[in-house]
């Protein structure tokens, strides 16, 4: 279980001042699932072989949703991933590689 949460307390260091700035514990957690989403989708981006598809074809695209359980809806985050990339390319993009 430990090294499953590793995870999620690694989104909670990246995202620390703004989740507790959060009072409300029920929203706190609502946000820390985002920030989550987020996150996970940026993992799918830096992964060789989607960067190589989405250089080529423009796919796979990428959504961030998240099932809220309460409810039941389907709540669309409504990420820009090309954004996203944008601000950590320079880190992960293989393009410059390939020749």
């Amino acid at each position: 279980m430990n090294s499953w949460l590793q995870t999620l307390r690694d989104v909670y260091r990246f995202h620390r001042l703004e989740l507790d700035s959060i009072p409300d514990a029920q929203k706190k957690f609502d946000r820390l699932v985002e920030l989550n989403v987020r996150e996970q989708c940026i993992n799918i981006i830096k992964i060789d072989h989607v960067q190589r598809s989405w250089y080529k074809t423009g796919y796979p695209k990428i959504h961030g949703w998240v099932f809220d359980v309460k409810t039941g809806k389907l709540i669309d985050l409504k990420l820009k991933m090309e954004e996203e990339f944008k601000e950590i390319r320079s880190i992960y993009d293989l393009k410059p590689l390939e020749k």
